[in-house]
């Protein structure tokens, strides 16, 4: 396993903020991950989604206790549990997705790592810059201070809860 990873989580149903912690319990209780910290919860807009709810999001770095393609499905998994039935681009209760694992680039068979869109989204890299300022794109090396900065709609993410996770000794 690598020593770190970082996961997004998202949700745009119900009660969105407690999704998000309900999300990192279950991938600890379900021996996915241990939660080393989390940002700060920020609402973003729905994007391409029409007039949807807004989401809250989060970013969380994660000790990983599966290899990428296991993480991947034990994440889909709590999806599932935690209420989600939808696919891209439609509201849902929580999403998670595995934004990088360690150093490791992948591409193949339905597994791409780090997230092929990361790059692109604010309410992504906000959070991830927040608790992990030195991160590094694992494809680019590019630091996540550069990675922030060339975003259009940065600024388009906003502090909802400065309430974190609490990492349990």
């Amino acid at each position: 396993m690598k020593s770190h990873a970082y996961i997004a989580l998202g949700a745009n149903l119900g009660r969105r903020e407690e999704a998000i912690l309900r999300a990192l319990r279950r991938l600890e209780a379900r021996g996915a991950a241990r939660v080393v910290r989390a940002s700060s919860l920020y609402e973003s807009d729905a994007v391409g989604m029409g007039s949807a709810p807004s989401f809250v999001n989060a970013v969380a770095e994660v000790v990983p206790l599966l290899r990428p393609r296991d993480l991947l499905e034990r994440m889909r998994a709590v999806e599932v549990e935690l209420g989600r039935t939808s696919g891209h681009n439609q509201s849902r209760p929580i999403d998670i997705d595995l934004v990088a694992y360690g150093d490791e680039v992948t591409d193949a068979d339905g597994l791409t790592v780090p997230h092929p869109r990361y790059r692109e989204r604010a309410f992504v890299l906000v959070p991830l810059a927040e608790i992990a300022p030195e991160f590094r794109d694992p494809r680019t090396r590019a630091p996540i201070g550069d990675l922030v900065a060339a975003l259009a709609d940065a600024g388009s993410v906003r502090v909802v809860s400065t309430r974190r996770w609490i990492a349990r000794s």
